[in-house]
């Protein structure tokens, strides 16, 4: 897992689909059904680890696009 687009694919593998055209509500819904993924012990703890990196690296450059425009 190394992009946004295999969290997605996850995600989807497991029935989430997420789409809210809220960018950073996506992101935070991404990151809480990670969590439940990995509560469940579906995820193991690597998987889970690199998702929430991915995912919060993502929110900040969203954040910081934001701030430059």
């Amino acid at each position: 897992m190394d992009k946004m687009l295999d969290i997605y694919e996850l995600l989807k593998t497991y029935g989430t689909y997420i789409y809210t055209r809220d960018p950073i509500g996506d992101l935070v819904l991404m990151e809480d059904e990670i969590r439940e993924l990995y509560k469940a012990n579906v995820l193991d703890i690597k998987d889970y680890q690199m998702a929430l990196l991915l995912i919060r690296q993502e929110a900040t450059r969203l954040h910081i696009e934001a701030q430059q425009k």
